[in-house]
């Protein structure tokens, strides 16, 4: 039955994105606040395919912590998932993500059109200089911006490995940081079909406040992020211990005190 419910969901969330990218062309006409209108429906209705066919929930705890200003949002990134909840939440986002993205057909324009910080990874320098500009202009206008400090996506329960991009970010903006915690690797787990039922949480934590030193935010930000998303495996691990499947490689379950 689980295949069967992962076969049939992931079929359908793959229709619904191409029938949305085809519907969705007009917006292309109407200025990038119609493409993220477009992205948050489309967010809406895989999270509600994921729970009507494989009965996964999602709660979104720390709602309260979110800022209606321009900030940046520094999310655990476990799965493919978190990319069209998160964006869910917010009025107005943009993802810092790699290039390559926007090479996609169709897909990738929406992302041109939406603005969205497309970063060649290949070259450092240039793309943190890259990723400055553009952040300035869109914290500017009042976006937040989406960004995964370790890069890629990460199984559950890995140890965290943190890159320097979210640190510079922060060090050139007077921007606030707000951290988010998940355990989606659990559910939707990385480079895996199966979807598994439950509920996946997302916390968004305390906003670090701006003008921390840099050599102060980045273990900040690491400690708070980790220790939310131990708290959250454990509890998932908890309520159904068969997810333990989805765990990194060699790695124990979390210990929560």
């Amino acid at each position: 039955m689980l295949f069967l419910r992962s076969l049939v969901f992931n079929i359908a969330f793959y229709v619904n994105l191409a029938v949305l990218l085809v519907l969705g062309l007009p917006t292309m006409f109407f200025g990038r606040l119609s493409i993220i209108r477009l992205a948050h429906y489309w967010g809406w209705s895989s999270l509600w395919l994921m729970e009507m066919i494989c009965g996964t929930k999602v709660e979104f705890r720390g709602k309260e912590n979110l800022l209606r200003e321009g900030c940046i949002i520094a999310a655990k990134h476990q799965s493919a998932w978190e990319t069209f909840a998160l964006c869910t939440q917010l009025r107005d986002f943009t993802y810092i993500l790699k290039r390559e993205l926007t090479w996609l057909p169709l897909f990738g324009q929406y992302l041109v059109r939406a603005d969205q910080i497309a970063i060649d990874r290949k070259s450092r320098s240039a793309a943190l200089k890259q990723l400055v500009a553009d952040a300035r202009v869109a914290l500017a206008e009042g976006r937040a911006i989406f960004i995964f400090p370790e890069g890629t996506r990460r199984p559950a329960g890995a140890p965290p490995h943190y890159k320097a991009g979210v640190a510079h970010l922060y060090g050139a903006e007077d921007a606030p940081c707000v951290p988010v915690a998940l355990n989606s690797g659990l559910f939707w787990p990385r480079r895996k079909f199966m979807r598994y039922p439950g509920t996946i949480v997302i916390e968004f934590l305390p906003a670090i406040p701006p003008g921390l030193p840099i050599q102060e935010f980045l273990p900040r930000l690491q400690q708070a992020i980790e220790e939310a998303s131990d708290r959250l495996i454990a509890e998932a691990l908890a309520e159904n211990p068969g997810l333990a499947v989805n765990l990194a490689p060699r790695e124990a379950a979390p210990n929560v005190a």
